[in-house]
Parts: structure tokens; sequence; C-alpha cells
């Protein structure tokens, strides 16, 4: 079955509606952009999905509040360099002066208005740059791929690359574009999710059926990463839908409410996997793909299992053909398991037949396994469930970033 969506170029300005734009106000030691904003010309209808981590940092606090009052947003917030994490009431006053300052240079309602923040955690935010920041943004904003490349950068901590993805669906006969910008590197261990992720549309949606369409998409991709294990304080996915496609409200009835849906997925994969594979230190992404589970369920916890074991990782990055890491895991991640049917293959070299090593050639799986994609497939010859799961090499430089990521 063929896509439903075209892949085209563009970030979250290319949704008809949207402006974006970015700039460095100083919470960063370098000259890069660490505040960025993404506006609608009109009151989207907005959902996001959050962090699990106990510890949430203010800005999600306010973004929760904002979309309680109507479920629309006209403007998405973001600062880098900070996370306005366990700052008490300070942080929590901070994010809301954030708000509110924005929604007054915009001319908009500060319901309308969500915040997001990414960084080190526990310091108080310089809200005396900030301020002056977001008296610029006004004038900073573009509706073309100018205003889409400034937000990107605007986001970043330690990511090396900036992360987009852009389709166009076709909804009642009008083209839908769907596009999305994410950060991530370190702390990656979604449950939602240890990054931030941004999906703007002009769909015509509620943002009840948004909110199920993004936590639904959520589930198969951002949730099924891994870098490192750790779940942060501060991260989210939020997406806004201007309207202006022209096409009629979608509904699960809708005749083409799968493509959509689809394309949404797509964008979210897209995203994930390029988080997982720019993960802090990493040389390469691992994709590992679960059939045969008892469920669906099963299935996602072992593929999670696999991509966050640390000996996988590092075996990953040794480019070692140790299939004894992977089945290791499996039998550990808490999950029926037929011991007696496993295969195990390394892209195409199988390692493992019904629980019994097969002889392959070495030579051939080193060749693979240092190339810039490991593939592990596990059938576990026990049920119809399947999953996909992302997660990157575990390196020297990852220790090196993170042993001194406050200095």
């Amino acid at each position: 079955m063929g896509k439903t969506f075209a892949i085209i170029e563009g970030g979250v300005t290319t949704p008809k509606g949207f402006k974006a734009g970015g700039l460095h106000c100083g919470l960063k030691k370098t000259d890069r952009n660490d505040l960025g904003v993404i506006v609608c010309d009109v009151p989207a209808a907005a959902a996001a999905v959050y962090t699990t981590n106990l510890f949430q940092a203010a800005p999600l606090q306010v973004t929760r509040e904002s979309l309680a009052e109507e479920g629309k947003l006209r403007a998405m917030l973001v600062n880098s360099g900070n996370a306005n994490a366990c700052t008490g009431k300070q942080g929590e006053d901070d994010a809301r002066t954030m708000r509110s300052e924005l929604a007054e240079a915009l001319g908009v309602p500060k319901h309308q208005v969500a915040v997001a923040s990414t960084g080190v955690i526990g310091e108080l935010l310089r809200m005396d740059r900030v301020s002056a920041g977001i008296a610029k943004l006004p004038s900073a904003l573009a509706a073309d791929e100018r205003g889409a490349e400034e937000f990107s950068q605007a986001i970043l901590t330690t990511d090396l690359v900036k992360k987009t993805s852009c389709v166009r669906v076709l909804v009642d006969g009008q083209d839908v574009t769907i596009a999305g910008a994410a950060k991530g590197s370190g702390m990656i261990h979604p449950n939602m999710a240890t990054m931030l992720g941004f999906v703007t549309t002009d769909a015509e949606i509620s943002p009840s059926l948004l909110q199920e369409l993004l936590r639904e998409a959520t589930n198969v991709t951002f949730n099924m990463i891994t870098v490192d294990g750790d779940t942060s304080t501060n991260d989210m996915l939020v997406a806004m839908a201007s309207g202006l496609a022209g096409n009629k409200e979608l509904t699960r009835e809708h005749p083409d409410f799968a493509a959509f849906a689809d394309g949404l997925r797509y964008v979210c994969e897209v995203l994930a996997k390029a988080i997982a594979r720019d993960g802090e230190g990493a040389t390469k992404l691992i994709e590992t793909t679960i059939v045969g589970a008892k469920s669906d369920d099963d299935a996602q916890a072992i593929a999670k299992t696999i991509i966050g074991s640390s000996l996988v990782k590092s075996a990953a990055f040794g480019a070692d053909a140790n299939w004894g890491r992977i089945i290791a895991a499996i039998g550990r991640a808490g999950r029926p398991v037929n011991v007696h049917t496993v295969d195990i293959k390394l892209g195409d070299i199988s390692v493992l037949q019904q629980s019994r090593p097969v002889p392959f050639d070495e030579d051939a799986a080193l060749v693979y396994l240092k190339g810039d994609t490991v593939a592990i497939r596990v059938d576990l010859n026990d049920g119809s469930g399947q999953a996909v799961a992302w997660g990157c090499d575990l390196t020297y430089d990852y220790v090196r970033i993170n042993a001194a990521y406050r200095t």
C-alpha cells in the first residue's frame, strides 16, 4: 500500500496561517538563537502531551493552564539555554511573565499563548534578557522558510542538527500541510517526552480530536525512542491547527481521516528518529523491530528494552555482533516470551534461529555494523504483536558531553 501523503520541503511556517522567528537574547553563552516563537494568524486548535517526570518544569504548568481555557493557541514561545525547572514560585512567576509579555507584544489573549523551556535545570531565568528578547520577537516573525529556520535554531541545546519534517495530504480535494520541528539529544527516554516538539497544520480539526491523534502518534513514535534512559523535567509535544486549508472539519468518519492521521504520524516519526540519531555523541541509529509478540504492548516494551540496553548500545558502537546482549535484554523486559522460538537478525544477517545460534560471517557482520544504521529484527514467533523502536549507540563522547554539561 502506497503513502497517502506527499513528502515535501518545508517547516513550521509552510502550513497556511503560520509565522515563526527566533533570535539571541543572551541565555546561551554563544551567539546562537535562544528565543523562538510560532504565531498563528487565527486562534488555532491546539493539543499537547507532556513528560511523565514528577518534577515538571514551570512552563508545562503554564501551557496546561492556557490550553485548559478553550483548547486554542495563537502563539508558542520557547527559550533554550535554561529549563526553568525546579525553580519554585519564582520560576512559575517567570513563566507566566513570559506568557503575558508575549501576549501583550502580539496583541492576543494570554491564555492563547503557550510556553516551553529547555536547558540547564535549577537556575533562574535572566528575565531582563528574556523580556528584552520578547519585545523584539514580533519584528523577527516571517511566514517563509527563514522564519522556520530561525525558530528551529532557537530551540536547540546540545543538538548537532535541526530536526524538521513536512508532508502534504489531500483532504476534501484541498491541500492540507502538516509540518514539525523538534529538539532533543540527551535526556531522551520519552513517556512522554524528554524532548520538545512542535507540529503545525492548516487542517480544520477540533482540539479534542487533535489531542487524540497527537497522543496516538506519540505512542508509536516519540514514546518509542531512547538515548540514555532519562526522562526530562521539561519536555512536551504541542500541535496547532489553523483550519485555513479549506477542508471540511476532520472527524474519524471523514473519508480522508486515515490519510491525515498517517501524515501526522509520519511527521512525528521523522522527528523522533532524528532525535534518536542525534543522541549526544552518537555515531549511528539503532532501529529495533519486534514481530511475533503476544501483543503490540509486549512488543513495544521489548523493543524499548533492547534499544535502551547500555550493553546493546555499546556493542553497536564497537561494531560487535554480540547477539547475546540482545537476547538478554529480551529476557529481562518483563513480558511473556517463548524462550525456545526466538529469531534474531542484524540487518539481513541471521544470528539466532529458534533460540539457537547459527553460523554467520563475522567479517560481513563487522562491515554491516560499521554503518550509520543498525537494524535489529526479532521474531518471537509467539503471536501477532509488533512494534518498532529507535535509539543510538553509546559512545565516549556521550560521557564527555554530560560530564561537563554545566561547565
